[in-house]
């Protein structure tokens, strides 16, 4: 697959990666302003930790699909030999 025909050239991807980056930066900066007086758990109150629970939530579901699919659905390269 063309990478360059959907985003473009390599330093507007770059681009594209830096604003993301700092939008998602702003939006953690954000969250220390907001005010919680109703909170329905005990880790609401803690700024930033809905961003920190995201990153670590997609970082296991990477490494585990990673180990489902390399023991139980790759099968070995002679397997239909």
């Amino acid at each position: 697959m063309n990478v360059e025909k959907y985003l473009g050239k390599p330093e507007q991807i770059q681009r594209i990666k830096r604003v993301f980056y700092v939008v998602l930066g702003i939006l953690v900066l954000v969250d220390f302003f907001i005010r919680r007086e109703h909170v329905a758990f005990v880790w609401d109150v803690i700024p930033g930790f809905n961003a920190f629970y995201g990153l670590v939530s997609a970082i296991l579901l990477i490494i585990v699909t990673k180990f489902v699919g390399h023991t139980w659905l790759m099968k070995r390269e002679d397997y239909y030999d």
